[in-house]
């Protein structure tokens, strides 16, 4: 008997998860954890200083289910880890978290680009993507690439209820892209759609430089939304 091919639009229950988020004392990585936590999750974030990453746990108010940690353990102890570092320290971090990453869904929403005074670009990397470099060096990780071009302007702004764009996720098992799916749909507002394998990872970090090009003429905060797939995911 042909087995049952499943729906795309079937995700696992991710309510229970505990996310790691590398970087979480930038806009991005706080942002991101402060609207984990505010949809229940359980979050640590990561820092060289545990310190440092405490004081920016604190900073997203009382009462949320968030705590500072040191890189490895906050890489060791979640369920699922984000990448939200500055692109100059990303192969050398993760380099450096390897056996604490081994097994795990590493999501990467690291974007390379260079700026000079005609605005933002993307760099070249050599792997072709900070996805794949990453998927490079953490050949016993599960790497997912999402969360891209979600503004973290956004996200740490406590009038913004709803973020209303949708989180491409980009990857090769699709075990983990479903759950990265799932993880985005957690943001009230956003969906995670599913954009291609990693290969293709490049034009979407390259995509940062035209939206920060787009937010700036018009003063916008602007995401994306993917026409022609129905709302219930």
């Amino acid at each position: 008997m042909t087995q049952q091919q499943r729906s795309p639009y079937d995700l696992p229950d991710v309510a229970g998860l505990t996310i790691g988020i590398l970087g979480g004392t930038g806009d991005q990585g706080k942002g991101l954890a402060r609207r984990f936590t505010i949809a229940g999750h359980q979050v640590i974030i990561g820092s060289r200083r545990a310190e440092r990453a405490q004081e920016a746990a604190e900073s997203l108010g009382e009462g949320l289910p968030v705590r500072g940690a040191e890189n490895p353990e906050a890489a060791g102890t979640a369920d699922v880890v984000i990448v939200a570092v500055p692109w100059e320290g990303h192969k050398a971090l993760l380099e450096s978290l390897r056996s604490e990453l081994a097994g795990k869904i590493v999501i990467d929403c690291v974007n390379p680009l260079g700026f000079d005074k005609q605005g933002a670009f993307p760099l070249a990397v050599e792997e072709g993507s900070a996805a794949q470099q990453a998927a490079a060096v953490l050949t016993g990780s599960r790497v997912v690439a999402a969360f891209h071009h979600v503004s973290a302007v956004l996200l740490l702004d406590p009038e913004v209820e709803e973020i209303d764009l949708d989180v491409l996720v980009l990857g090769d098992d699709r075990e983990a892209t479903d759950v990265v799916q799932a993880l985005a749909g957690r943001l009230p507002g956003a969906r995670g759609l599913y954009a291609g394998r990693l290969r293709n990872a490049h034009q979407v970090e390259a995509l940062t430089a035209n939206l920060i090009s787009i937010n700036r003429r018009y003063k916008a905060h602007a995401g994306l939304r993917i026409t022609d797939i129905r709302q219930s995911l």
